[in-house]
């Protein structure tokens, strides 16, 4: 049930990035972002080169590649000599790094049933942990755009990941865009170099440190429908999502989780999901003490 409900979500995350291409081919003279900081087109192109291979130890032979990785679909309209954007390269760098990762997974955890090593290559290669590789190694200043809002949710998730040091299994809203130019910078290192040793070299380093079976929480969403069935519970949830920005669940027709999140309605979802389960389990650590005490010794 839960890979449903994270099929949908990542539907709609999908068409919101299609309704803001529209919005920004609707509007091509306008500025979407900040002050272009490039400054030379040449100087921004050799800087680049210089700062990658000081980040991931490759040098480019066709620093057009790089450019491509990092260049938004929305700068587009305001340089009109860059002819393309990271999308090409996006697509093939997601396949590679699902490659890597689940060959990866499959050579260290050779006792893992295939579900598991299926979580743990999704927890690897998702939004949120591309999104802190691109942090970490400030990939995101190098990023050609024109989306006003990106500096502000950088901003945010440079603030929330605080508290979440490996993942956060869906409580944090990451910038999509940060995801992407780590794809992309996968793709153009494969389509440069020709090589997929070279690239999986790259990818094991970046990546680190990796979500190991020790350290792969259960989504929040998919814990509360297991504890609800093993409790033999009735689960309803209300989505207000469109009104307030709140979705909220409800165990037996009894209130136990909202949260409100108005920029994407899978983190609303997840965090008021994650409230429910730790009331679940708190009530029912108070209604059956025995069992838990019993429990805890096993």
């Amino acid at each position: 049930m839960e890979d449903l409900h994270l099929e949908n979500h990542e539907e709609e995350e999908k068409a919101a990035e299609d309704k803001s291409r529209d919005n920004l081919a609707d509007k091509p003279n306008e500025n979407h972002g900040e002050e272009d900081e490039t400054g030379d087109k040449q100087s921004w192109d050799d800087n680049l080169v210089d700062k990658i291979k000081d980040i991931i130890g490759y040098e480019f032979r066709n620093p057009n590649l790089l450019q491509q990785a990092f260049t938004h679909y929305s700068y587009l309209d305001q340089d009109k000599t860059s002819t393309a954007s990271y999308e090409r390269l996006e697509f093939i760098g997601d396949s590679i790094l699902s490659f890597f990762m689940a060959e990866e997974h499959f050579r260290l955890y050779p006792d893992l049933p295939p579900g598991q090593l299926t979580k743990l290559r999704a927890a690897n290669v998702d939004t949120e942990k591309l999104a802190r590789v691109a942090f970490k190694y400030k990939l995101h200043t190098f990023l050609r755009h024109k989306k006003p809002l990106l500096a502000g949710q950088i901003k945010e998730f440079e603030e929330a990941i605080v508290n979440y040091p490996i993942h956060s299994s869906g409580l944090l809203n990451a910038p999509k865009a940060l995801a992407d130019i780590v794809e992309s910078l996968v793709g153009a290192i494969y389509i440069d170099s020709n090589s997929m040793e070279t690239t999986c070299k790259i990818i094991k380093n970046l990546l680190q440190p990796m979500i190991t079976p020790s350290t792969l929480h259960t989504h929040p969403v998919t814990l509360l429908y297991e504890i609800c069935q093993k409790n033999k519970v009735k689960l309803e949830s209300r989505d207000l999502w469109k009104e307030t920005g709140e979705v909220e669940f409800m165990v037996d027709g009894e209130f136990v989780g909202r949260a409100k999140y108005r920029a994407k309605r899978v983190v609303a979802n997840n965090r008021a999901a994650y409230e429910a389960c730790h009331k679940i389990i708190t009530k029912l650590k108070l209604e059956n003490p025995k069992d838990n005490e019993s429990g805890s010794q096993q």
